[in-house]
């Protein structure tokens, strides 16, 4: 008995042209079942490589504090800085707290004007010093006090370093000392210092205020300067240059009023 016809032949219709003989479906099937695999092993791998570098970091030898190095110390040494710095030598580097060791260096090293504590991999500690640099020093009961260009009064010496001017306030009976401070004062010296002329700097041993308006330098060889209040130092400070080379002589400058400069003596 002859076959009957298919069931698409009964229902009239064709497969299209190249289709493929296996179910619609497969395909579809396989590639859903691959791709989450992929995506699971790849995340595994991430899981397995962070987990790594949190061990290499925080648990292996690998990257822990062997050595601490400090540079640009001058009148501290570095022995000093890292006795207070006390950096962990063995700890986790990752796990060194810079800012608490920049905290304690300033608050118990004073001469310590910037501090960078850098971590320098796989196992060392960087610190790096800037120290302040004295501009005037106040003399009292045989020591000497370090002032630095914003006026802190940051460290007590012995002996006078060279080329820091000695700051003298003969402002005991003078109303500026009541009505503006000690420190005010002080702020004012400073202020002049920082406006002298490089060369004049040198050569300056005394800085001496006896008011907010009256202050008066002493150089090498003798010579003064009257600089008055430390209102326009710059202009002064040209004013001295050009007076200086006109009169190399005199033993007396007034600069006080820079339009009328005056020099005298010899």
């Amino acid at each position: 008995m002859a076959a009957g016809p298919t069931t698409a032949e009964q229902r009239g219709t064709r497969r299209p042209k190249g289709s493929s003989e296996r179910p619609s479906g497969a395909d579809g099937r396989n590639h859903r079942f691959r791709l989450p695999g992929r995506v699971l092993l790849v995340a595994l791998g991430l899981v397995a490589l962070v987990a790594g570098g949190v061990w290499a970091l925080y648990g292996s030898a690998w990257f822990r504090v062997e050595h601490v190095k400090t540079s640009g110390t001058g009148v501290l040494t570095p022995a000093e800085v890292e006795a207070v710095a006390a950096v962990p030598v063995g700890a986790p580097l990752v796990t060194v707290d810079t800012g608490a060791i920049e905290a304690r260096l300033r608050q118990r090293l004073p001469r310590i004007e910037t501090i960078d504590v850098v971590r320098s991999w796989p196992h060392g500690i960087g610190l790096k010093v800037t120290e302040r640099q004295p501009v005037l020093l106040v003399e009292k009961g045989g020591k000497f006090t370090e002032v630095d260009r914003t006026g802190l009064r940051f460290a007590s010496v012995d002996t006078a370093p060279r080329g820091v001017p000695l700051l003298v306030l003969d402002s005991a009976s003078s109303p500026s000392l009541r009505r503006f401070g000690a420190d005010r004062l002080l702020q004012e010296a400073v202020r002049v210092r920082g406006e002298l002329p490089a060369e004049i700097a040198r050569d300056t041993r005394v800085v001496r205020i006896t008011s907010y308006d009256s202050v008066t330098l002493e150089l090498t060889r003798g010579r003064t300067v009257f600089w008055g209040s430390g209102e326009h130092g710059p202009v002064k400070a040209r004013v001295l240059t050009a007076l200086m080379k006109a009169s190399p002589k005199a033993g007396h400058f007034d600069v006080s009023a820079p339009t009328a400069p005056a020099s005298s003596g010899s």
